[in-house]
Order: structure tokens, then sequence, then C-alpha cells
């Protein structure tokens, strides 16, 4: 387990800046050209690790239909939906939104993927998404007073990655995890570029300039080529919950991003916050996972 929770920790540290990234690119872009940019970028980063360690491109055999699925409920059509969210809401509230993704990945293991689930683990995600409020100071009236198109992509997007972590469990498992990322990746990037077409043509010239070109290189390369290297570990090492569980420390490695890099304060409720979603994350996670190649029962 070291490894794993290591690997969530790292995972989280990248995706800290995930939001802001977004926020900052739809400024200039259009959602789907954010998800095309986004895609292409990641895609291009393990392209190139691929290619120094001289590995094969191309995997024999290889499930295309799967990894084609994988890419449009894990990549695509997540990021769509984000990227349309945080024209509506504020990148905090997307984060708590999208912290919801440990319950809908347990929901959907439970009706879709036959996960066998004990009660501890739902003890720890509510403990773990209570503080996530904890911390980011949102009261129930604000998810009342924002934009329900907002907060609806939102959920939409969190349904999604329980979608794709349990499909890439039960379905690419066997397969190396450079190669899941890659692959699924690039399935997402080619899904993604028809819907831009579609949707948003002129911000094809935009992907290029200068001020793009760092937030894309940032949300793309980083936080979703090397990042998924670690997801993908975590979904196929250990299971699709614990995978899901990075939502939770997120919006901590956000605060502490802030803390370093913007000067922003950090207050005594954010501390309990995080130690609350520590303690749920452990108590969700405490027992070993299961076998290789099913769901944990953690």
């Amino acid at each position: 387990m070291g490894k794993l929770y290591g690997a969530l920790f790292v995972l989280s540290l990248i995706w800290g800046t995930s939001f802001l990234f977004i926020k900052i690119l739809l400024e200039n872009l259009a959602p789907s050209a954010v998800v095309f940019g986004r895609c292409l970028f990641g895609a291009a980063a393990l392209a190139l690790i691929i290619f120094f360690q001289k590995r094969e491109f191309l995997v024999k055999g290889a499930p295309w239909r799967k990894l084609l699925l994988v890419g449009f409920l894990n990549n695509a059509l997540p990021w769509y939906f984000i990227s349309v969210s945080e024209t509506q809401i504020s990148s905090s509230l997307a984060s708590v939104i999208n912290a919801s993704t440990p319950i809908w990945t347990l929901i959907i293991g439970t009706v879709l993927f036959s996960a066998r689930l004990k009660g501890r683990q739902w003890i720890g995600i509510l403990i773990g998404f209570a503080g996530i409020i904890i911390l980011s100071d949102i009261r129930p009236g604000d998810f009342v007073s924002g934009n329900l198109f907002g907060i609806g992509f939102m959920s939409a997007a969190a349904a999604c990655y329980g979608a794709g972590a349990h499909l890439t469990k039960k379905y690419l498992v066997d397969l190396p995890i450079i190669h899941i990322s890659f692959y699924t990746l690039l399935a997402a990037t080619m899904i993604s570029f028809v819907a831009m077409l579609a949707t948003a043509p002129d911000s094809l010239p935009q992907l290029v300039q200068s001020e793009n070109l760092l937030p894309l290189l940032g949300l793309g390369s980083f936080g979703s080529g090397i990042a998924y290297l670690f997801y993908f570990y975590l979904v196929k090492e250990g299971s699709a919950e614990l995978a899901s569980l990075v939502t939770y420390i997120v919006p901590g490695t956000a605060l502490i991003w802030g803390a370093v890099l913007l000067d922003e304060s950090i207050h005594l409720s954010m501390i309990f916050g995080l130690l609350v979603i520590f303690s749920g994350v452990y108590i969700s996670t405490g027992k070993k996972t299961g076998k290789k190649g099913k769901p944990a029962a953690a």
C-alpha cells in the first residue's frame, strides 16, 4: 500500500493545478478546444516517453474498441463536461463536486460491475467528502445558489470517471500502464478533434498562441499525460475505488500550491479539513486491496 499511497499523493499534486489551468484556458478557448489541446499535449508527452524507452507503439491484439470506449468515458467526455461547467461555476465549487467521484465509483461498481463493498468503505467516503466541504468552506447554500447547469455537468463528469475506472479495471488490466495511458488519450484526442471541428473550428489556430501554450503544457503534458501513468497504476495495481480517492486530496494540494506559488494563507479550518479527508481515505482503504484484476473490497 505504501507505493499506492505515494502514487495517490503525487497524482493529487499534479492534478491540484488542473482546475486553475482549465479556467485560464477558457478565457481564450472554447470548451471543446480545451479538451482537444489537453488530450493532444497529453498523448504527445506519452508518445515521447514510449519513443525514448524504445517500446513498440502498436500492441498486437490490443482491445481497440475498449480502449476507444475508455478514452471516451474517462477522458474526452468528462473533460468536456468539466470545461463547460467551469464556464458557469467557480473552479473551487467544481473541485468540490468533482470530489463526488468516489461516491459515483462505488455506486456504479455496485450496480453495474458487482463490486463487493463494506460499510467502512462507505463511511470513509462520506467522511472524506465532509472534509472536502470543511476544507473548501463551501456551504450547502452554495450548491443551491450556484448555476444548476454547471453543477449538473460537473456531476456528470464525476460519474464518467467512475464508469471509466471500472471499465479500465475490467477490460484493460492486462495491458502495460504506458499503453493504457497513451492509447486512451490518443482515442480521446481523435474524438475531441472531431468535436472541436463541429463546435468551435476557429479555435484551432488559438491553440498555438503563446498565452495558451504554458497552460496546455501544464494541463495536457503533465496533468493528463504523465498524471495518467500514476492514475492507471492506481487502477491496475489497486482498484477503481482507490484511484477515485485522488479527487479528495486534490483540493488539499491545490491549497498547498496556492500557499507556495501565490503566497495564499492557510487557515486552521483548512488543516482540520485535510485531517478529516485523510482519515476518510485511510478508513476506506485501510484493508488490503483485493486480488489482481478485481476491485478491492477495502
